[in-house]
C-alpha cells in the first residue's frame, strides 16, 4: 500500500467540488436526482458556491460542495475536465430514468463489472460526468 511519507496511513477524501457555469442549476439537478441538501456558502468563498450534504450523520461517503466554474461548462464527447465521483445507488435503471427527467444525459452506457455491480456514467447539466453503482454479485 502506498501512503504518504508524512502519515502512517492512506489519506482519504473528504470534499469533491463540481464545477458549473450555472450552479444554482447544478444544484438543483443533484438535488432532484439524488436527494442531496445544500447550503449557501457563497458569502464565505466570495463566489456561488453551495456546500452539499449527501447523506445522513456518520453514514459512509464525503460530502461536498458545486461552485462556479471559472469558465464554459466542457462539451459532451470532451476529454473530462475534472475529477470523476461514482454514487451508490439501490436500482440502476430507476435512478437512469430518473437522471434523465432531471436533464442529464448518458455518457457511457450500463455495463456489468461481472460478479459486482452495474456501472454507468451520465452527464449532468454542467455537462460534468459521474458515475452510477448498483451492486449486484450477479451483474453479468
Amino acid at each position: 500500500m502506498l501512503i504518504s511519507p508524512r502519515q502512517e496511513q492512506p489519506m482519504r477524501v473528504i470534499h469533491f467540488e463540481i464545477h458549473a457555469a450555472d450552479v444554482e442549476r447544478a444544484v438543483e439537478f443533484y438535488r432532484e436526482v439524488f436527494g442531496w441538501q445544500f447550503e449557501d456558502w457563497s458569502g464565505f468563498a466570495g463566489m456561488p458556491y453551495y456546500g452539499a450534504t449527501t447523506g445522513e450523520e456518520g453514514a459512509p461517503g464525503i460530502d461536498g460542495a458545486i461552485m462556479q466554474r471559472q469558465g464554459p461548462d466542457p462539451e459532451v464527447g470532451g476529454a473530462v475536465a475534472g475529477g470523476v465521483f461514482t454514487i451508490g445507488v439501490e436500482d440502476y435503471d430507476s435512478m437512469a430514468e430518473t437522471i434523465e427527467r432531471a436533464g442529464g444525459t448518458v455518457a457511457l452506457p450500463k455495463y456489468a463489472l461481472p460478479g459486482m455491480a452495474w456501472q454507468g456514467y451520465f452527464h449532468d447539466t454542467a455537462n460534468n460526468v459521474f458515475g452510477i453503482h448498483q451492486p449486484d454479485p450477479n451483474a453479468a
